[in-house]
């Protein structure tokens, strides 16, 4: 990639390891109910395959409450501080684009991270989320930053990759967590290039 500014990233599922949150919510929600932890993984996988978020929908079909988010079972992916401070050393500018509860900057600070970002956009303080692509151009305004000089990496076709897409950037796909179910369905979800991990970036960039 060329002319590139700005690397905005995700933080679920693609910097931050969220799947015994995930965990932890189903065995909340299923608590009480005949309905298995396997029977509601399967649901999830099917709705995810669909490019719809998985466990929304399956607590949907299931009838079932959405529990609280257990924020403690979060943790950055093992390579996540190696990828960000390479990208850091190598010039480009961080940013953060993502669909998080407020608090997302001190959370990132408390793994250590913030250190390499110089911007975060986070749809609890912006009252906007994605994929309204509103929320990719306060970010892309605030970096001072053309779509087409900026990458958006993330994990989630529906709401990185296609909307990114629209605005002219470029865009990168980390297979993590549910989304590799997803499949691009259009030109528009079809990211510039697909990695499995997330260090895999450091090939392309």
């Amino acid at each position: 990639m060329t002319n590139i500014k700005w690397l905005f990233f995700d933080v679920g599922s693609t910097l931050i390891d969220e799947t015994e949150c995930y965990n932890h919510r189903i065995r909340d929600a299923i608590e009480g109910t005949d309905i298995t932890f396997e029977q509601f993984t399967e649901k999830r996988t099917f709705f995810a395959k669909q490019n719809l978020k998985g466990d929304i929908e399956a607590l949907k079909f299931f009838g079932l409450t959405k529990t609280p988010w257990h924020f403690e079972d979060e943790k950055p992916y093992e390579d996540a501080e190696h990828v960000l401070r390479t990208l850091y050393d190598k010039g480009y500018n961080i940013g953060v684009i993502a669909n998080q509860s407020l608090g997302t900057e001190k959370r990132l600070e408390g793994w250590e991270l913030m250190k390499y970002i110089k911007l975060v956009v986070a749809s609890a303080e912006e009252g906007v989320a994605k994929p309204d692509s509103e929320i990719f151009l306060r970010a892309l305004s605030r970096a001072d930053c053309l779509p087409e000089n900026a990458v958006m990496i993330g994990d989630r076709i529906d709401n990185d990759i296609e909307p990114a897409n629209k605005l002219g950037m470029k865009t990168i796909w980390v297979k993590q967590g549910f989304a590799v179910y997803q499949k691009p369905m259009n030109e528009f979800q079809q990211a510039d290039y697909a990695v499995d991990r997330l260090q895999d970036i450091l090939e392309v960039l």
